[in-house]
């Protein structure tokens, strides 16, 4: 069966609810790489609806004055009793609440939890925060009601991002990162995502990983003379933990919703590095991600790059829990 255009997805005052995401102020480029010709100002933001009363709330979610969004776990009278980032509870007395969403959106790492840093002094955390707000405002040109799980510069938990996106019940999630030691080079970007292979969505987790795949390859290949690196089994694939569930815990959190984890270049690659301090590639990744996700919405498009992973023994990296976590103000 056909899915409805996401442009007919009703459109509500919500559109314009989270913090805008803007560019991050990147080091330098490399001398061989030239400047990127975008202003690097950002786009003005509509306003958002002032805070009201949670008093006895309905919703699902809320976004606080600070502007996290949070899971409502409780209304009560005083407010609603909201998850915390850390994995806390508290209560907020004002805020914009959220009944749903069309997409939600995941910018990897946060706080102390940098991720990978690249030669050039780049973190993965401030990458993924700037492509996950050029994917969101892409997809909101198009009609969608797009949240993100991190709004700003703080620690969150795998768990806290999971429960918001089971708040919201989005028809697509994709969790976004970037990479660090890949196998060796390639002769192609060597983006990576993967699906979820358990539970009643895996079959649409499948086919948006090879959409967010096809198009972020294509994307980031008409960027030419770059070195590229990657795994040797690169694509869209799964990763099973010895018990045979979801090994990446974003993955496993979110089943029920087609959700997806993307690395989409690797930011330990100097090369790669030096490219992706360019506010136009940035760009670029962030609306191939969104043209993905906008053909997985509204076409039955199947994908590509599906490869059958090799075995991995090692661990993926630390870090999404809640050890030494301080939640940011709500």
């Amino acid at each position: 069966m056909m899915r409805a255009p996401v442009f007919v997805i009703l459109l509500t005052v919500l559109t314009a609810c989270s913090s805008p995401q803007v560019p991050i102020a990147a080091p330098s480029p490399s001398p061989s790489v030239p400047a990127s010709p975008l202003s690097p100002e950002p786009e003005p933001s509509p306003t958002p609806p002032a805070p009201t009363s949670l008093a006895g709330t309905s919703a699902k979610a809320v976004i606080t004055p600070s502007g996290v969004i949070a899971p409502v776990l409780r209304a009560q009278e005083d407010g609603a009793l909201v998850g915390t980032p850390c994995g806390n509870s508290a209560v907020v007395s004002t805020g914009v609440p959220l009944d749903g969403a069309t997409v939600v959106l995941d910018p990897g790492h946060g706080g102390s939890e940098v991720g990978a840093v690249g030669p050039n002094g780049l973190t993965e955390k401030e990458l993924n925060s700037a492509v996950t707000g050029f994917a969101q405002s892409s997809l909101r040109a198009t009609g969608a009601q797009v949240f993100l799980t991190r709004t700003a510069d703080y620690r969150i938990t795998l768990e806290a991002r999971a429960s918001i996106v089971k708040a919201l019940q989005p028809m697509a999630f994709v969790s976004i990162h970037h990479n660090a030691e890949a196998d060796g080079q390639l002769p192609r970007p060597g983006t990576e995502t993967f699906y979820q292979t358990v539970g009643s969505t895996s079959a649409e987790s499948k086919r948006l990983a090879g959409l967010v795949y096809e198009e972020v390859v294509r994307a980031l290949s008409q960027f030419q003379g770059i070195a590229w690196v990657g795994d040797t089994d690169a694509g869209a694939k799964y990763r099973k933990s010895s018990s045979g569930n979801d090994y990446y815990g974003i993955v496993r959190h979110t089943q029920g919703t087609p959700g997806v984890l993307a690395e989409l270049a690797f930011l330990s690659n100097p090369p790669e590095a030096d490219l992706l301090t360019r506010l136009d590639v940035q760009q670029a990744e962030g609306e191939a991600v969104a043209r993905g996700i906008s053909r997985f919405l509204t076409t039955e498009d199947p994908g590509s790059g599906f490869t059958e992973p090799y075995p991995r023994q090692a661990p993926a990296g630390g870090g999404g829990g809640a050890a030494g976590c301080t939640d940011p103000p709500l």
